[in-house]
């Protein structure tokens, strides 16, 4: 069971449109794109890891400050100020409005956007499965497959990496990156080993069928 939160930043088409005042466009998850992740394993994030996620209850944040909502989707219901989409073959579709007319923070990140001065998102989210390659190279592959939660999403001032690329920022991201790799290869070879006992049973049991067989022949 994978519930720890993990973040991802990405450079993507955050933006606004003109004529629509206090809304902002993005999309804070890539489907299918090659990411490496602080050069300890490549992810790719698979179309249709997002089928049954629980995006009940997801914030807009800037830079991952939570002491400041600027929007928040509840079930993309009528009080959402932010919808998500999931796009097949795409992501996640975000469309947020942002209270520009009452907030002087939510004001300067819309003009922030509209001067295409910050392009990057960010998610925070758990994984409920994922399926490993390449566990005995230096450089294994990690195909997230399905998304347990999505609890925030954020516009980012410094993207870490864009569809192709993660630059490791921080001591956090580093040491998460080391434990996922760790993890799988301890996973990978307990299944090994149970593989080869499992063989290993089985040819004794037909051993000693043998054996009977003959004592009775």
């Amino acid at each position: 069971m994978k519930k720890e939160l993990e973040q991802r930043q990405i450079v993507c088409e955050l933006r606004s449109e003109e004529g629509q005042q206090g809304k902002i466009f993005g999309r804070p998850i890539v489907f299918g794109q090659s990411t490496d992740i602080g050069g300890f394993f490549e992810e790719i994030i698979e179309d249709g890891a997002l089928d049954g996620a629980d995006l009940s209850d997801v914030r807009l944040c800037l830079n991952h400050d939570t002491g400041y909502v600027y929007a928040r989707s509840r079930r993309n219901n009528p009080l959402s100020t932010m919808r998500l989409t999931i796009n097949p073959g795409q992501g996640l579709d975000m469309e947020a409005d942002l209270d520009i007319a009452n907030s002087p923070k939510a004001k300067d990140l819309y003009s922030a956007i509209s001067r295409n001065d910050m392009t990057g998102m960010s998610f925070c989210f758990s994984v409920a499965e994922d399926k490993w390659e390449r566990l005995d190279s230096d450089y294994p592959l990690r195909r997230v497959t399905r998304i347990r939660s999505v609890v925030e999403v954020s516009c980012v001032t410094f993207p870490a990496y864009d569809q192709t690329t993660i630059y490791a920022r921080c001591a956090e991201t580093v040491e998460a990156a080391r434990k996922a790799v760790e993890t799988a290869r301890a996973e990978d070879h307990r299944a090994a080993e149970a593989a080869k006992e499992l063989e290993l049973a089985k040819a004794k049991l037909e051993l000693s069928i043998l054996k009977g067989g003959k004592r009775n022949a």
